[in-house]
């Protein structure tokens, strides 16, 4: 990747997002960290490097994505509020609208990729959220921008836009200010979003600090968009991380991606079913594929590069059902 830029052009600045936090303080949780005590399980080369789990899978909603969410209703005027909002997701970003909606008192539709995991519809249903399905990715964006227009509702997107990211962003100062000394973070990419938050939070209270996307070969987006240097699209998405199977880029995280980024690597789903299973044996979390990307970096292409250093890992999501679960494990 290209060599640092210089960190003077944010959308934020750090009283932003501390007045974010404040914001939506009553309704999401300050998640825990957890270090991980013996490295050399992750690969034997890395004792001594110290290593730290942010574990945003035990947010309500069981992923960051509530965060944005809220924001993004407490920024809405009275007659937004009446139409009611709109999200489209493959279910995480999904449940995040729902329950934030429940919380403000606003009608939600939320458009869900035909084949998400069930159990991610079912908390949209008991969130009260109206329901419509699409084929795939593209289609569901095609479909949210149709209803936004003819039903005049305000579209919550999943992971563009001041707001959304802004609430990634209380995440990266939340790993900060828990773990001081972190020389490098690890951060799981879909559409872009949560790592344009948090390593803005980041790079504004440690402006050398490394930071490392990491994305699934098979919904490789922000790599090609890097490559370009422009936001792009992806024809096919193939990934058992669908809740990292981004079709796009959008300019605002994009820009904030590029921007900030030390580098972004690419892991396939047998590392990611690797670092799953590693996971659970030895954290006792069982999480979705999405959630393991970090640790899967970690145990592959960025392994040599952050020997020795203090590294946070950001697990983000648990949003995955027992059946789901095993399968992908045993499919291994």
């Amino acid at each position: 990747m290209a060599e640092m830029r210089s960190f003077d052009r944010f959308p934020y600045t750090i009283n932003d997002i501390a007045q974010a936090w404040d914001q939506i303080a009553d309704h999401v949780e300050r998640t825990p960290v957890l270090p991980w005590h013996r490295p050399d399980q992750i690969a034997p080369d890395l004792a001594g490097t110290r290593i730290t789990l942010k574990l945003e899978v035990f947010q309500k909603t069981g992923t960051f994505k509530i965060r944005g969410a809220l924001l993004n209703m407490m920024s809405l005027t009275p007659a937004e509020r009446e139409n009611g909002v709109l999200a489209v997701s493959a279910g995480n970003h999904a449940i995040a609208v729902a329950v934030a909606a429940k919380i403000a008192d606003i009608d939600a539709k939320v458009v869900i990729i035909e084949g998400a995991n069930p159990m991610r519809v079912e908390k949209c249903r008991d969130a009260g959220a109206t329901i419509l399905f699409a084929e795939d990715a593209a289609k569901a964006f095609e479909l949210a921008d149709e209803i936004a227009t003819s039903e005049k509702r305000t579209l919550v997107h999943p992971f563009d836009g001041e707001k959304t990211v802004l609430g990634s962003a209380t995440l990266g100062k939340e790993i900060m200010e828990q773990f001081s000394a972190v020389e490098a973070i690890v951060i799981p990419v879909g559409g872009g979003g949560l790592l344009a938050g948090v390593s803005t939070a980041a790079r504004l209270i440690k402006p050398d600090i490394e930071i490392y996307g990491v994305e699934p070969t098979g919904a490789d987006a922000m790599a090609r968009s890097l490559a370009l240097g422009h936001t792009t699209q992806i024809d096919r998405i193939t990934t058992i991380a669908d809740s990292l199977g981004s079709p796009k880029t959008m300019q605002f995280s994009f820009d904030l991606c590029r921007q900030n980024l030390t580098d972004l690597v690419l892991v396939n789903d047998d590392q990611l079913r690797d670092a799953m299973r590693l996971l659970f044996s030895e954290a006792k979390l069982a999480v979705e594929p999405a959630a393991a990307a970090a640790t899967a970096a970690l145990k592959g292409p960025l392994k040599e590069r952050l020997k020795g250093k203090n590294v946070c890992l950001l697990a983000c999501g648990s949003n995955i059902d027992a059946r789901t679960y095993a399968n992908l494990l045993a499919d291994h």
